[in-house]
């Protein structure tokens, strides 16, 4: 009895340590299980971000080739401009184009009007210094400019009093410095009528939609749309066109306040170089 009780243990030990071997190998290759499922987790995330990655990128750059392909800028600007009623428009477009025909003749003027200025009044005073007044006259006619008008005026007075030649000086500079001014009056003349025309244009998209919503006895986005549209373009365009004529406007002040300021110079040193002439003589 006791040899089967015995047998029956021994095989009872046997029926257990059986399941025990599986579970002893499940914990020997967990890490590795759990390491390559991470890596596969990871290998899917990855997967994930670089197709939506790719889906963003191909998206902006369908949003930027749309355009292009249905006309390209010049086409949307055409659209808005339409958009925005042609008659208000056109005239914020005709005031921007005769602006810009204002600054281009006031640049070229400007520019023209621009000379080595220190290498001309060394000159000068090394002839004046010289004695040779004519030269220096010669010099004068022969160089473009206000500055070289200037010099001019005082070498023709350039044997009277030094309060004389000052004089001529100075009030032939006022005039040199108004004709350098011409015409930037109109120039911000359309810089305030742009913007303007823009307001205006607002006002009047304003008053349509509100006709439109009292014709319709209701307000919904579709009936204010079209004056909404009218208000906001128009205002748009009209605010870009100041800015761009503000901008050539800036640029023409910066050139005048140069040219001025050496126009002051070069009378400076020719009352200079003419006191010590006329001590010489």
């Amino acid at each position: 009895m006791l040899k089967y009780v015995q047998m029956g243990i021994v095989a009872l030990l046997c029926l257990c340590a059986t399941p025990a071997m599986p579970q002893g190998d499940t914990t020997a290759t967990s890490p590795q299980t759990v390491a390559a499922t991470a890596t596969s987790a990871e290998q899917v995330e990855d997967d994930s971000l670089d197709m939506a990655l790719d889906e963003a990128v191909q998206q902006e750059v369908d949003t930027l080739v749309a355009p292009m392909e249905s006309g390209g800028l010049h086409q949307s600007l055409k659209m808005k401009f339409i958009e925005g009623n042609a008659g208000f428009m056109s005239l914020v477009a005709l005031a921007l184009v005769i602006g810009l025909a204002f600054c281009i003749e006031r640049i070229i003027y400007l520019s023209l009007s621009e000379i080595k200025t220190k290498r001309f009044i060394a000159d000068v005073d090394a002839k004046i210094l010289e004695g040779d007044i004519d030269g220096a006259k010669e010099l004068c006619r022969n160089t473009r400019g206000p500055v070289a008008s200037i010099c001019y005026q005082g070498l023709v007075r350039a044997n009277e009093p030094i309060d004389e030649v000052e004089r001529s000086v100075a009030a032939y500079g006022s005039v040199q410095a108004a004709n350098l001014e011409k015409g930037c009056s109109w120039i911000t003349l359309f810089i305030a009528i742009a913007p303007s025309l823009g307001f205006l244009g607002t006002v009047i998209g304003m008053v349509m939609a509100f006709d439109q919503i009292q014709t319709a006895g209701d307000i919904s986005p579709t009936i204010v749309a079209a004056g909404m549209k009218v208000a906001l373009i128009t205002t748009i365009f009209g605010i870009i066109a100041a800015l761009i004529l503000q901008v050539f406007y800036n640029y023409i002040l910066t050139k005048i306040e140069r040219l001025t300021a050496e126009m002051e110079e070069t009378a400076i040193s020719l009352l200079d170089a003419l006191v010590k002439y006329q001590a010489k003589r």
